[in-house]
């Protein structure tokens, strides 16, 4: 979902971090506070101070989002449920789980949390504005827009439109019906699905309309984001369910490629990298892990350099990020290598090199299953 992330702050044990994205959507906000918003909706001030409501009612924004998302992150807590953390990106914000809510008790007090949070922060700025506006005017108008978004967030996210809090609700409550969680996280998601492409449709429709690129663009991009996110989170679920119960030792190839710390880096590039086709490759000493080398250590190399430089004097150490243990879950892998970018983890036991397994073995594994079992 996400692109580069930069972490900000931690806030009651979770991780906030801002996508690339975010940047972006930040700025255009502020500039449409200061420049079009609020000098529409209160005449007469300087261009600074415009500018100072902008920002300042933009950082208030985007602080309600994380208020909204850390509602949802402490109910998951509270259940038990493993969060990496929050998220803000282009299109507001996201709680990241680990895996799914363990019962529909759980899904759905997590999910009414967001919307219940967001109509909170409504009612309490539309009282600070009401004190507000007769002593500070600029400042009750900020209050004011501030406490309508909120209002606009709560209601935009009850509708029934999965992965929207909304969506997540219905699952919960036909998951408690049914007692079938794939099935109501497939209504769900083709509900949602189906909802993201009238919002494709209506953004179409107003461009068409008004002749406005703008006047379309964003409830397209969103509903664009939401049929990606909505198929998804189905197939998120049939993945989790596909490689419930395996663990890292069934998939892994025993009998990796390896190297030696004295190889020079001719011999590596030449008989290795061009054979293999591997990016990176472990260097062991007697099947113990001494190191890892990678392209990225070659490329800093001279290649005139590469018939004296060897692998050792390269080598760099195997961080955590690259191992698994034998007996770790084939999902946290999963999840690993979505994380780190690495498509081959190592398997060890202590600093012994047992096996490698890729992202292409998982991969295949999970499309086989999927197919047999959905057929």
């Amino acid at each position: 979902m996400f692109g580069k992330k930069f972490k900000i702050f931690d806030l009651l044990g979770f991780k906030v971090s801002v996508d690339v994205s975010w940047i972006l959507i930040a700025i255009l906000i502020a500039w449409f506070m200061s420049m079009e918003l609020f000098p529409n909706r209160i005449a007469g001030l300087s261009g600074g101070t415009y500018w100072l409501m902008g920002i300042l009612g933009a950082a208030a924004f985007f602080g309600s989002i994380v208020f909204h998302e850390l509602c949802h992150s402490l109910v998951a807590r509270h259940f038990g449920i493993p969060m990496k953390g929050i998220t803000l990106f282009i299109f507001g914000g996201v709680a990241e789980m680990d895996r799914e809510p363990p019962t529909a008790k759980a899904e759905f007090y997590m999910a009414a949390a967001g919307p219940a949070s967001s109509l909170f922060l409504s009612l309490a700025f539309h009282v600070l504005a009401l004190s507000m506006v007769p002593l500070w005017p600029a400042a009750g108008t900020v209050l004011r827009y501030l406490s309508s978004i909120n209002l606009l967030l709560a209601g935009f996210n009850l509708i029934f439109a999965f992965p929207l809090d909304g969506g997540r609700i219905l699952r919960a409550a036909l998951w408690g019906w049914s007692g079938n969680l794939k099935m109501a996280t497939r209504v769900s998601s083709q509900i949602g699905s189906a909802f993201g492409s009238f919002l494709v449709f209506l953004g179409v429709f107003r461009v068409i309309v008004t002749g406005s690129l703008a006047a379309g663009l964003w409830p397209a991009l969103i509903g664009i984001f939401l049929r990606s996110a909505a198929r998804g989170g189905y197939q998120n679920l049939l993945m989790r369910r596909a490689l419930e119960g395996e663990v890292v030792g069934r998939f892994m190839n025993p009998d990796p490629v390896t190297v030696q710390a004295s190889l020079s880096l001719e011999d590596l590039v030449n008989q290795y990298v061009y054979r293999y086709h591997h990016k990176f490759y472990p260097i062991t000493d007697n099947g113990q892990l001494t190191g890892c080398v990678s392209t990225r250590e070659i490329k800093e190399v001279p290649k005139e350099n590469w018939p004296q430089k060897t692998v050792g004097e390269i080598a760099r150490q195997c961080g955590r990020a690259a191992t698994v243990s034998v007996h770790t879950d084939a999902m946290e892998a999963l999840s690993l290598m979505k994380r780190t970018g690495e498509s081959r983890l190592m398997v060890t036991e202590g600093s012994r090199l047992l096996g490698i397994v890729s992202l292409k073995d998982l991969l295949s594994f999970l499309s086989l299953r999927i197919e047999l079992e959905e057929g």
